[in-house]
């Protein structure tokens, strides 16, 4: 990846490297119930230490709104990074000001040390030239391997790249090689699944997709505003009324833009969103005013199957039903099962992203057979939208300043 400086660019060797990782796992009661974030940032964690580089971890979690919060506390990862790494991890109370710099002092060649939750400061957030100054004074140079927060210009992600030599990690160095390797040259027919709750905020994504994919899925309650759309009666059912004229002009566009447009043909409703409620699978005509459509049925199933079997590449973001509550997880599964399978075989290149969509490979089982699980929620939208990442643009080498 030329146009980024990688660690094979740089002796770490005695140096202070500032690590921007992203560490913002899922907590519950204190205790962290999903590590995938915190799998990837290993592999640069043992090379940078390994090489002799004291490595310092940036990282928010969660949303503090007043300053510190003992629930969004970086402590508990820190731990976890102690138990997956086997070696002692320190830990600093705060990430910058004195206490940082004292815990930086103390460092040894190839130490860890995971500083306090960077959101802390309301500077973060506001990408602050002196928060940033405070941050660069703890490193020598900056490496920044989370991708997920790529899309946000805050001190720790984008202003320190301004600062220090500035070098892609290698976490976010594969997840950018492999989104160029899918998106940039795919093996075609490229299909794409679009679900989630609204269509409002990824109207530019639909728009990028529909220039580049054959073929285009849309599934869960976005779905329900382009039934709308095209004068389906949809009952009860989550949707956004006011952006029913824009879903017009979406259905329009793909097929200005010859792109194969899919949309439920049969759907599953309930009165109501509750576990293991009576249910019906109805036409999309057939909906019923006191229905909600909760998720797809077995004939747009078998389309979405079938999709699947004809395409080469496909891109996901976003569950089709409401599948974390029974009986309502059929077709997220299954889409989720097939794409799997056909990807094992050879069949297909899987790429997909976000935090819903994960928890949903997760519950198939399908995660590991899939040729690449991206972490980002809203950077992996945005550069599906075709938009430039700050955080991303800041490691150019045209960018980032000097070693």
């Amino acid at each position: 990846m030329s146009v980024f400086r990688t660690l094979d660019d740089v002796d770490v060797a005695g140096k202070k490297v500032l690590v921007r990782a992203d560490l913002n796992v899922p907590m519950e009661n204190g205790k962290i119930t999903d590590a995938t974030r915190i799998d990837r940032i290993l592999v640069n964690i043992r090379e940078i230490s390994g090489k002799k580089g004291k490595v310092i971890l940036l990282s928010h979690l969660g949303r503090p709104n007043n300053g510190p919060e003992p629930k969004n506390s970086l402590k508990p990862v820190a731990v976890e990074l102690e138990r997956q790494l086997g070696r002692y991890i320190a830990f600093a109370s705060d990430c910058a000001g004195e206490v940082a710099k004292s815990a930086v002092d103390a460092m040894h060649d190839g130490d860890v040390l995971v500083l306090e939750n960077t959101r802390f400061h309301a500077a973060e957030t506001k990408n602050d030239p002196a928060f940033v100054d405070a941050l660069a004074e703890l490193g020598d140079i900056y490496v920044n391997d989370a991708f997920s927060t790529a899309h946000r210009a805050h001190a720790s992600t984008e202003g320190v790249a301004h600062k220090l030599p500035a070098y892609i990690g290698r976490s976010m160095q594969h997840e950018l090689e492999m989104l160029k390797r899918m998106l940039a040259d795919p093996k075609r027919p490229l299909a794409a699944i679009v679900g989630g709750a609204k269509v409002s905020t990824k109207f530019e994504l639909l728009g990028n997709l529909m220039r580049e994919v054959e073929y285009l899925f849309v599934g869960g309650a976005m779905a329900n505003t382009l039934l709308a759309a095209s004068g389906k009666a949809i009952g009860k059912s989550l949707y956004e009324k006011k952006f029913v004229d824009v879903a017009r002009q979406i259905i329009a566009e793909a097929d200005a833009a010859n792109c194969k447009l899919v949309l439920p043909v049969d759907v599953v409703v309930a009165s109501r969103l509750e576990p293991n409620v009576r249910t019906r699978t109805v036409d999309t005509d057939s909906v019923g005013e006191d229905r909600m459509i909760l998720d797809i049925g077995p004939r747009t199933i078998s389309q979405a199957v079938g999709l699947l079997a004809s395409a080469r590449t496909l891109v996901w973001n976003g569950p089709v039903g409401a599948f974390e509550i029974a009986p309502f997880q059929t077709g997220t599964m299954t889409i989720a099962k097939v794409a799997a399978q056909l990807t094992k075989v050879g069949a297909l290149d899987s790429i997909a992203g976000g935090g819903d969509t994960i928890a949903a490979l997760n519950q198939a089982g399908a995660t590991q057979d899939f040729t690449y699980v991206s972490t980002a929620g809203g950077a992996f939208l945005e550069w599906l939208e075709g938009k430039r990442l700050p955080g991303v643009e800041a490691l150019r080498w045209s960018s980032a300043p000097a070693a």
